[in-house]
This record gives structure tokens, sequence and C-alpha cells, in this order.
């Protein structure tokens, strides 16, 4: 999951377009009394030119497939698939096409347990190990307060993308947060740090307090009573579903399908998979307080604390900038026109991106789909139909805008991408020097292997293999691919023989990189 920080809250309309018709504020007006008055016929005009402005980014981007849904006062206003699911085969996307929703799981999962709220099971303000007694931190005390809510505002002190690089080497969900005790803490509850693990954790909680597996819960609670029929929080329905949308990740500046992306592990926090259809039934929900036609599934006042909010997330860097924040699960701001503004984006680097906006005051929402890694392309679709809404035309180049924000999502990682090898290197020691076992609190054992073309590194629970290079005398480099390491990544490996230890540069951002020989 790469996607790191609230982008969807990075740009707003701030600005009237040029020509636009100046605005009036309205006295008494919805959502706040100094609210500016909507474009006339704003939402009309956005509707009629959305066809076209979808074409025109996905022209622009040349992201194979997306879907858009817009929700108006609990009716879908509008409901198209464009472009194709496959490159490979041409096969259309339709509003019933499948797609991996990636982080806009967060707010899907806040929505099930606002209703675990509702029901009385469980509250945001329950400490997580309320219902995981086994849960622990590495600050102990943070470990017994924090909490449901800590976990999906990413304040529980976590750091950026905690357990992340766990999943990218093949461990379990249960042995992840596990092995969460092991990672050294941020400020408990001030500082914003982005973790798909994080909010995996407060879902877990919430899915022990209800009795039952998250992904049964969500499916019991949400998926089923709104009629999601295409909605599943687990990979092997969206991987069996005859509709399903290709990923294509962006490398070597086109769209390709390369990679498969199971993210079971962060379910709650980046494995739903859905359709336009379903998102836009999930939407009215959400705008309509939690009510339905049959019933209500959550208490307005149980979704709320996820809806304003709890941390900043991006704080400004000088006194006329803005600053950016988060509630449990979804970003929140508020518009140029002074209407609060309810998002969140998500994106698989291996090939998906989605977006949702909702102004709730207007009672209006709008979600993209597409099977193409982050480029800017669906956040520019929701931007420019906001703009119309409330300007009548885009207040700017919303591609131009978000694709150059997505453009460091791609940048390879590790101290050696890009780098030349020295010339002339200083020679190696004899491979089986460096043959072993090395241990890690955190990754779990190493082993280093003697192959017929150089030496094998072997991590994570089921011995995945990474092939390294011979860089400089007893550094050698491996080039990691996966969700966290873009196509030219390449890292350095370094052996310290007499220490018996290694160190694997991309990954000791946290200081955990570090394994030390094991006796045999």
């Amino acid at each position: 999951m790469r996607f790191r920080f609230p982008v969807a809250a990075a740009f707003c309309a701030c600005a009237l377009a040029a020509g636009a018709q100046a605005q009036t504020v309205v006295p008494g007006a919805t959502p706040a009394h100094d609210a500016v008055a909507l474009a006339p016929d704003g939402l009309a005009r956005a509707l009629e030119t959305l066809p076209a402005t979808v074409e025109a980014i996905m022209r622009r981007s040349s992201v194979p497939g997306m879907a858009v849904a817009v929700v108006h006062r609990g009716e879908t206003v509008f409901l198209e698939g464009f472009g194709v699911r496959s490159l490979a085969t041409g096969a259309p996307v339709t509003p019933d096409t499948v797609f991996q929703i990636a982080s806009i799981s967060k707010s899907v999962s806040a929505t099930v347990a606002a209703i675990a709220v509702t029901d009385g099971l469980v509250g945001w303000d329950d400490p997580i190990r309320a219902h995981l007694p086994a849960f622990a931190l590495s600050d102990a005390r943070v470990g017994a307060m924090v909490t449901v809510g800590d976990m999906f505002a990413h304040r529980s002190g976590l750091p950026h993308a905690a357990g992340d690089d766990l999943e990218d080497l093949g461990f379990s969900r249960a042995a992840i947060l596990e092995r969460l005790v092991n990672v050294p803490l941020d400020s408990f509850r001030t500082a914003y740090n982005y973790a798909n693990f994080g909010i995996t954790a407060g879902a877990e909680a919430v899915a022990a307090a209800a009795g039952k597996p998250w992904e049964e819960l969500a499916a019991e609670t949400l998926y089923g009573p709104l009629g999601m029929e295409d909605t599943s929080s687990r990979h092997a329905d969206f991987v069996a579903h005859p509709e399903r949308a290709t990923l294509h990740a962006f490398e070597d500046g086109r769209f390709r399908a390369l990679y498969e992306r199971d993210p079971d592990e962060q379910s709650p926090a980046g494995g739903v998979s859905s359709t336009a259809r379903d998102l836009a039934a999930w939407l009215a929900l959400l705008l309509a307080g939690g009510k339905t036609e049959d019933g209500t599934l959550f208490a307005p006042e149980a979704l709320l604390p996820a809806l304003r909010p709890q941390v900043v997330s991006g704080p400004a860097h000088a006194p006329a900038a803005r600053s950016g924040f988060y509630g449990y699960g979804f970003n929140v701001g508020v518009t140029a026109t002074g209407r609060p503004v309810i998002s969140h984006s998500g994106a698989f680097l291996l090939g998906a991106a989605t977006n949702f906006h909702m102004l709730p005051g207007e009672e209006l929402g709008i979600v993209v789909l597409s099977n193409g890694g982050p480029v800017g392309a669906v956040e520019a679709v929701a931007a420019h139909f906001l703009d119309v809404v409330q300007f009548g035309a885009p207040a700017r180049d919303w591609f131009a805008a978000y694709n150059g924000v997505m453009a460091a999502m791609h940048a390879p990682v590790g101290d050696l991408a890009g780098a030349a090898p020295p010339r002339p290197a200083d020679p190696a020691r004899p491979l089986a020097r460096y043959a072993g076992r090395y241990a890690n609190a955190y990754f779990g054992d190493a082993t280093v292997g003697v192959a017929a073309d150089g030496l094998v590194l072997r991590l994570g629970p089921d011995g995945m293999a990474f092939p390294l290079a011979h860089w400089s005398g007893d550094t050698f480099a491996v080039s990691p691919r996966g969700e966290n390491a873009p196509a030219g990544s390449r890292s350095s490996v370094r052996f310290d023989v007499q220490a018996g230890s290694l160190v694997i540069e991309y990954l000791d951002a946290a200081g955990q990189g570090t394994w030390t020989r094991a006796a045999d």
C-alpha cells in the first residue's frame, strides 16, 4: 500500500475560476451560516460535463479504465464505466466491474466500526487491550492506553507504514500485529503517521469485541444489509469475480498489467474490493446519517467522531498555508466555499487508484475507481467535478497538480538506486564467509546461502529469495520489487564479518534493519 499521505486533502478548490460568477454569502445556509452560495446550476453542469471530464483525464493519464458514481440526496444520479478493465482483453468497464479500492477500505472499515459502536459492542475510546489483551507496543504505557480511535486516526505513535515491510515479506496479520512491539514509537496522540497496520489493529479490536472475524463482521453488518452484493474484504472473492478489473502498474512511462496484489493481511486498511454501484450505496448511507429504506445501520453520533478532525495530518508549513486533518479513517476539511468536505484516496503502486469526496451539507458525493497505478487521475476527476458544482468551472488544472504530487510515489527506494557500481570495486571475501543464519527480533531470521551464481538472501516466514549482487568489499546489492519498492529500487546489504552482522538499508528506516549472526 503506497498511499502514505492524505493526498485527497493536498489540494482543494481554493480560488474562483477565471470568469466564474462572483458568489454571495447566504445567512443561515447549510452547512454553515457563512458558506458561499453554490454556482447556479453547478451540479447540473457538473453532471452534464462529467463524461467528457473523465474521458479527457483518461486520455491525458492513459489510465486503462474508470468507474464513476455520483450520489445526491439519496439517489445515484450518475453511474458509468469508462475504458477497459484489462488492456489485454479489452473487456469494458461497467458500473458492476469490481475494483480493488485500496485505502478507501479505511473509510469503509470506519463505517463498520461505527455500526459496532451503535450496537454497543465497542467504543472509539476503548483501549485496544480491552478486546485484544495480548496487544503490546514498545512503550508499555502507550500500549495500555492506545484506543480504537487512536488507531483509526493514525495517532498511536506507530511510525509511518509500520508493518508494511513485514507484509511485503509474507508475514500474516497476526504475526505483524504481534511484532509491532519491536517498533520504536513517535509522539503519542500528537504525531500523525499513516500506518495501515495501525488501522488493522483497531479493526481487529472491533472484530474481537463482536466475536467474529473482521471479514465476516463487515459482510454481516454493512455489505449484506446495504445490498453491496459485489463487495468483499477477502481477496479470494475479488479473484473469483467474473468482472474484476486487472491491476495496471505505471512503469517506464506506460501502464502494464504486471502484478497481482493480495492485501488480505491489511484487509481493514486496504483489502476491500467493490464496484461503483455498491460504493454509491455506501456514500448514500453516509450522507443519510446511517439510515436506509429498511431502517438504520448506525447512529449519526456513532460515526460523527470519524468525520471530524482528530489529528493534524498535514501541519501547515507557514502561517499562510493550510493544514490537513484526519478523523477516524477519513480525511476531513473545508472547501473554499466554507463547506465541510470528507474524502479519502487509495492506491496500490502495483496498479490501482481510487478516490471519493463528499459534501455532507449538500448531500452530495462522488467516487472514482480505476485500474491504473496512482498518477492523480482519480483525484483530478473528483476535484474537477466539485469545482464545477461550487464555482461553475474548474479552479485549476487538477490533473497536472495531482500528477506532480504522485510522481514521488514512483521513486525507487534504497541507497544504491540509480548509482553506478564502483570501478574498480574492492574484492569480496570468499562467499562462504558471509553464509549463515542471522537473527532479528522484528523481521525474524535471515539466511544467506551460496548459489551457483552468487549469494542468495532469504527473508520472511516462507524464505523469500533475494539474489545479492556484489557491489564492493563486504557490500552487496539487493533489488527488491513490490508494493513498497518501485521499479529501479536497489539497496545495500552490508556485512560486518568481524561483528557477525548484516544491515539491509532499505529495511532500516526505523533502525530495525540489522541482523546478527545466530549460533547454528
